[in-house]
């Protein structure tokens, strides 16, 4: 009964400067709270350090400094979400993404859940247009264009950065990390837990905390020895230099472009649409693809590394 009542009450209209926290317990489970009545706790009062803890032990590093600054500089939208209808798409959906994610940390996400739904907000997503415009003003040959001039100003590891993410069609993160892991097992003759001469292949599911993530995963990339082997012998990258000598040039930065060549290319070149996904971290949930798609990884090899072949040809 009590419930029903705290429920029936609105705090839409709660002054923030008027705002005083209700008292809270902490959740046995580390970092998390629990709220006693409607209202959340003061800002103040939320352990930010914890929080950030909590992501960085569950996120990539780049989406979990996402998160925490949205979360506090938006903490106020959990119980009164009607801003977000103001924000553009892209901005929009990482807020509402952030939030979910405060609001389970919290303990307070079917809250959060009916207060979206009260004021009929939901994520914004691509429609069909949208989609089949990015689709028509996409161009591969401006994307290879942009690669060679990039190679132009950049020192030669970050060349051979560039043409390893092109081959491997990882994200621009993974690609970096896979490059300097290369070379930190090279270096302690460890290679071999990683690259698997006999199938060509990168294992990246060796290396969970790297490259296994709750949404974005990856989990092997069939590559040319001799790629590796002089990726091996390189120098480590860092995406901060490789950005500072683009834009002293005038270019942008399109490293994550060079994975969507990459998908298309191995699709008009041997390789069906699943096992494009399945080279690039994507497994659908898809009765057939989870339970009964068994691919040869022999022949997937062979098709890939020959269509990497041509591939090279066309850059």
């Amino acid at each position: 009964m009590r419930q029903k009542v705290i429920d029936q009450i609105d705090h839409s209209n709660v002054d923030p400067k008027n705002f005083k926290s209700p008292s809270f317990n902490e959740n046995k489970r580390a970092g998390s709270l629990v709220w006693i009545g409607r209202k959340p706790p003061n800002p103040s009062k939320v352990d930010w350090n914890q929080f950030k803890q909590y992501l960085d032990s569950k996120y990539s590093q780049n989406w979990s400094k996402a998160v925490y600054l949205y979360s506090k500089k938006y903490y106020r939208l959990l119980e009164n979400p009607i801003e977000l209808d103001t924000f553009k798409s892209h901005k929009r959906n990482n807020v509402l993404k952030s939030l979910v994610v405060l609001s389970k940390y919290l303990g307070r996400y079917q809250h959060f859940k009916n207060r979206l739904d009260q004021y009929g907000i939901k994520p914004s997503r691509k429609d069909a247009f949208s989609s089949f415009l990015r689709i028509l003003n996409n161009s591969n040959g401006d994307v290879v264009n942009w690669y060679n001039k990039a190679l132009e100003v950049l020192r030669p590891n970050e060349q051979l950065l560039l043409r390893f993410a092109v081959i491997t069609g990882l994200r621009k993160n993974e690609a970096i990390q896979s490059f300097n892991l290369i070379i930190h097992l090279h270096e302690n003759a460890d290679l071999e837990n990683y690259y698997n001469e006999k199938l060509n292949c990168l294992e990246h599911f060796k290396f969970k905390e790297t490259f296994l993530r709750r949404t974005k995963n990856v989990y092997i990339s069939f590559v040319p020895k001799s790629l590796i082997l002089e990726t091996a012998n390189s120098e480590p990258v860092t995406y901060a230099a490789i950005i500072k000598r683009l834009r002293r040039k005038g270019l942008k930065t399109r490293i994550n472009e060079l994975r969507d060549y990459y998908a298309t290319f191995m699709v008009k070149h041997g390789l069906i649409r699943e096992e494009v996904d399945l080279l690039q971290g994507r497994i659908p949930p898809n009765i057939f693809i989870r339970h009964y798609w068994s691919p040869s990884f022999k022949e997937l090899r062979d098709r890939t590394l020959k269509a990497i072949r041509l591939l090279e040809q066309s850059l």
